[in-house]
């Protein structure tokens, strides 16, 4: 990308972040992903729903925290290229957990969302959408 160019994104507004909260959501991030993987592996292989229930809570608590972490640096992350993947993912998570049609599917294509979402580089993630 040339830099000229690279200037002229829309980029949403961020704010500071503490050093001490960088470190601590990296601890959080990983609980997160340890939840998210029993929580995936529970539907891809058709384990009993009372097997991962506390998966379930883990990943749901660990990532509420990451959102609203997110929303309070990144102050416009709902019109962010992140922002709308988080949506959409919730939305697609939600579908498949309430008994959607192509609970695997919906599943998978949520987790690979969100894998694209949080490595796309800074510039792109963090792009105004709206």
């Amino acid at each position: 990308m040339n830099s000229k160019k690279s200037d002229e994104i829309k980029m949403g507004r961020k704010g500071d972040r503490p050093y001490w909260v960088l470190i601590l959501s990296i601890g959080i991030r990983s609980a997160h992903q340890v939840g998210a993987a029993v929580f995936l592996s529970s539907f891809l292989f058709e384990i009993p729903a009372e097997l991962p229930g506390s998966y379930l809570i883990l990943a749901s608590v660990t990532g509420g925290i990451l959102l609203v972490a997110e929303c309070i640096r990144h102050r416009q992350f709902f019109r962010e290229v992140i922002g709308v993947g988080t949506i959409v993912k919730l939305i697609l998570l939600g579908v498949a957990v309430h008994g959607g049609v192509a609970g695997k599917f919906l599943v998978v294509i949520s987790f690979v969302l969100a894998s694209v979402c949080s490595h796309m580089p800074k510039k792109a993630r963090h792009r105004l959408i709206f």
